[in-house]
């Protein structure tokens, strides 16, 4: 199966998320995929052995319980392939961040070129109080 066919569930997209802050036992795994997707269990344990027949998760035994982790390997296959893409969005958000700091910078400077000071600075003497000056 092709890693993007494994992606393209949304239930096994959740178990990665899951998995993608430490490992978890396939219990705590099945209560919040079943919770969240309304599956039952033996659902739930076929999403599991996908993600592990396609080496997405690994899992080990301690006892009874069975602990699921990612498997990085397969994920950096696949940002592999995305990386020839990458560019055609990264251009996209230089160009996003370019036009916002030049909105920054004109909202600070004034069409006049000078940049914008506080009103009641005392510099111009547009600012000054009329009563200083004695009318």
């Amino acid at each position: 199966m092709h890693a993007f066919d494994i992606l393209g569930d949304p239930v096994r997209r959740r178990i990665l998320e899951l998995l993608a802050d430490g490992e978890l036992t396939s219990g705590a795994i099945t209560d919040v995929v079943r919770a969240e997707f309304g599956l039952s269990q033996p659902a739930v344990s076929q999403h599991l052995r996908v993600l592990r027949d396609s080496g997405f998760t690994s899992v080990r035994a301690e006892g009874a319980r069975r602990f699921y982790a990612v498997e990085p390997a397969p994920l950096r296959k696949v940002d592999a392939w995305l990386d020839r893409f990458r560019r055609l969005w990264e251009q996209r958000l230089d160009a996003l961040g370019t036009e916002l700091a030049r909105g920054r910078r004109a909202a600070r400077t004034p069409a006049g070129g000078e940049p914008t000071r506080p009103a009641g600075s005392g510099t111009d003497a547009d600012e000054t109080d009329s009563s200083a000056k004695g009318t």
